[in-house]
């Protein structure tokens, strides 16, 4: 049987594919981000916590969650920042407000360099919300 929810890496030519699963969008969005950092082998500093707020819209759950990412790859790359508590709200209109709790990297294996849109559909199922998601590395 399945868990409610989680991610799990597939085979991709080129870049690489995660697929993801929750039973809604604020768990669906925590999952992708959770499964980003595994595939990048990211590691964060123990001890020093940071709280990081971010807002968002995206116009269909899709868009919402490539921003999500790219904001996260964003934090990564520029404040070297990587998260690993998140408090997620996402309301009908798909705006989100998110509290990231995290601290410094301490180590990052591979570099992820964007979210992609290439076939990427949430779809809905008996569970909740399902999204296979392509990243450019």
């Amino acid at each position: 049987m399945m868990p409610a929810f989680g991610f799990q890496e597939h085979e991709h030519t080129a870049d690489w594919e995660l697929e993801v699963w929750a039973p809604d969008l604020p768990g669906l969005l925590e999952q992708s981000a959770r499964g980003m950092y595994a595939l990048s082998g990211m590691q964060i500093q123990d001890g020093l916590r940071q709280s990081n707020s971010i807002s968002l819209h995206g116009e269909d759950m899709e868009a919402l969650l490539v921003r999500f990412l790219t904001e996260l790859l964003w934090l990564e790359q520029e404040q070297g920042l990587g998260f690993d508590d998140f408090s997620i709200v996402v309301d009908r209109q798909n705006n989100l407000h998110a509290v990231l709790g995290g601290s410094a990297i301490k180590k990052l294996e591979k570099e992820i360099k964007a979210v992609t849109y290439h076939n990427l559909a949430v779809e809905t199922n008996q569970t909740g919300l399902r999204v296979t998601i392509v990243f450019d590395v």
